[in-house]
């Protein structure tokens, strides 16, 4: 699939799923929304180098003062069951990105060369992190990895779920997505310990 073809895949899924109302808008209004990105994205992955392999070139995401992260979990469909969280929304509104983590200006913005975290399976979210560091990457938020399984549901697997680190409140925890009953998942684990079936999701810039 073609870049272009990729990026209108999801900003139609984003409406079908009933995007545009939850952010206030028509149709015609939301598309005009997302529509820079689409140019700035086919720029930016032309001067790139190439996506590593097994990661997600690019993943449309929307900010939560856009569409609460709680109402974005309930429109994830995977394998006929939707996703739902085990926080509250006032629980999640307490979560904010760490300093490391700059978003862009705007209600929406990409984030690119995505990885679901194969690489630290069954390593500690605080190991995870210095990995990034080493790596050049940078950790994913909620929405960010709530984004991923709502354009990519079945990378979401049993036995490999992924922490959003780049997500935190000021305790001890970190916000997570796996399977659990078969439905996608929005949870949370200690950022000191280690599961086989968690890994802690990156990506290697954001536009």
């Amino acid at each position: 699939m073609t870049f272009e073809a990729e990026f209108e895949r999801q900003i139609g899924n984003l409406i079908s799923k009933g995007y545009h109302g939850l952010a206030g808008m028509e149709e015609s209004g939301f598309r005009e929304l997302l529509a820079p990105l689409q140019e700035r994205a086919a720029e930016r992955m032309r001067e790139s180098r190439k996506t590593e392999e097994g990661s997600l070139p690019f993943v449309l995401v929307l900010k939560p003062e856009t569409v609460p992260p709680d109402q974005m979990m309930q429109r994830v469909e995977r394998s006929g069951k939707n996703g739902f969280s085990v926080m509250e929304a006032e629980d999640l509104a307490r979560f904010h990105p760490i300093e490391s983590v700059e978003l862009p200006a705007g209600e929406a913005y990409l984030i690119l060369d995505v990885d679901t975290g194969s690489e630290t399976l069954n390593r500690t979210p605080n190991e995870a992190m210095k990995s990034f560091a080493e790596w050049n990457r940078s950790p994913l938020t909620i929405e960010e990895g709530i984004a991923i399984i709502t354009h990519f549901p079945d990378v979401l697997q049993k036995n490999h779920g992924f922490s959003l680190c780049g997500s935190r409140c000021g305790d001890r925890r970190v916000s997570a997505l796996w399977i659990s009953g078969g439905k996608p998942k929005l949870g949370w684990c200690w950022a000191g310990n280690p599961h086989t079936w968690l890994g802690s999701a990156s990506c290697r810039a954001r536009i």
